[in-house]
């Protein structure tokens, strides 16, 4: 079939537009650069990265400083960073798929589907919606420190799932935290999460994370742990961190992965798609219910607010560090924009300060002003 030949003029205008585009996305990748080196001005943060999304693409993607402090190897735009507690929106999506595919139910509660655990009855009575929510009465962390410090220190051959069954053995034994179904963040809800998976599919979480949310959308680049040997540390305390000081692997449903800007943003853009109802992995239901305040302001691994450092909502946003690193995303599902800000520093050198800076400086283009 010979291909049609559309005009000269059209094809000039095409030309035209597909310049102004890249001239466009060079200038919103000069301004993102630009407001990450005016944040880490006079900081302690060695290094930054920022992503901003339009119009169901990456807009801009900008790396700023070096990979370790009193280092002179530059970050480069496809090193990867530890995001931390922003994985729990991605464990979400796999508990949300699970759930559309009728191996899980919202209303399951944790005595049915664990039944082998043996847990608190305030626990037991705890739905899956309300576990994902935060609403199921679950101290943040394990309540004894020694016993967290132990499990964290855990170098045993024993598998990641294992390791976590252990956590979970422990944390279901705890006493509630607060009333049943009240507001209360819990890192270890989202451990129990990945063992209902498991449980429920017989494969490992980290199989299931990888084939459910980051293969479909091409995210190869994300891997459970933390950054190695050539590429950007973290930092604590003015020095940079090594793999024992930061979340072991087991704990990775809950914040324990790191993954290049490019690939994160796939998934900051498909969740803006799924709050039109385009999004790749779940129905417009299921991003629907994820997206909303189920109560005290949080969905399922976003947080959910009306507004944003005085930016029009509704907005989606989670933060999280290990204590060494830090990252934000920030969503305007209504205006179809968002950014992702990463710092390879933790709240002690400025990382979450030095992010809040450089936010403040991109989000008039992505928002309006709340009236």
């Amino acid at each position: 079939m010979q291909a049609m030949k559309l005009p000269f003029a059209t094809r000039c205008l095409t030309v035209i537009a597909g310049m102004v585009a890249l001239v466009a996305g060079a200038a919103r990748a000069a301004d993102a650069g630009a407001a990450l080196s005016a944040a880490m001005a006079g900081t302690r943060v060695p290094a930054m990265g920022m992503a901003i999304l339009r119009d169901g693409h990456i807009a801009a993607l900008a790396v700023r400083g070096v990979r370790m402090t009193g280092g002179s190897d530059p970050v480069l735009p496809d090193d990867p960073w530890h995001i931390g507690s922003d994985a729990k929106a991605m464990t979400a999506v796999l508990m949300a798929r699970l759930v559309e595919r009728g191996a899980l139910d919202w209303g399951d509660r944790l005595g049915r589907l664990l039944p082998d655990v043996a847990m608190q009855p305030s626990y037991a009575r705890a739905t899956l919606a309300e576990l994902l929510s935060h609403r199921a009465a679950l101290p943040h962390d394990l309540v004894d420190p020694a016993r967290r410090a132990a499990l964290f220190g855990d170098d045993s051959a024993a598998s990641l799932s294992d390791k976590r069954r252990r956590y979970i053995a422990l944390a279901l034994a705890d006493p509630p935290a607060r009333r049943e179904g009240a507001f209360g963040y819990s890192n270890t809800g989202y451990l129990i999460a990945a063992a209902i998976a498991e449980r429920a599919t017989g494969d490992d979480w980290e199989h299931l994370l990888r084939r459910e949310v980051l293969a479909p959308l091409e995210m190869d680049h994300a891997r459970y742990g933390t950054t190695g040997p050539g590429e950007p540390q973290g930092h604590r305390g003015g020095h940079a961190t090594g793999p024992g000081e930061t979340n072991p692997p087991f704990f990775a449903p809950a914040g324990g992965f790191v993954l290049p800007l490019a690939d994160w943003a796939q998934f900051g853009l498909d969740q803006l798609a799924g709050a039109r109802g385009q999004g790749k992995l779940l129905s417009a239901a299921g991003y629907r219910r994820m997206q909303s305040d189920l109560g005290g302001g949080y969905g399922m691994g976003w947080e959910v607010v009306p507004r944003y450092a005085g930016r029009a909502g509704p907005v989606l946003v989670h933060a999280g560090s290990d204590t060494c690193w830090y990252a934000i995303m920030v969503l305007f599902p209504a205006r179809g924009t968002g950014v992702m800000v990463v710092a390879n520093a933790g709240p002690d050198m400025g990382g979450d300060a030095a992010a809040r800076a450089a936010l403040a400086a991109v989000l008039p283009d992505l928002a309006p002003v709340e009236p």
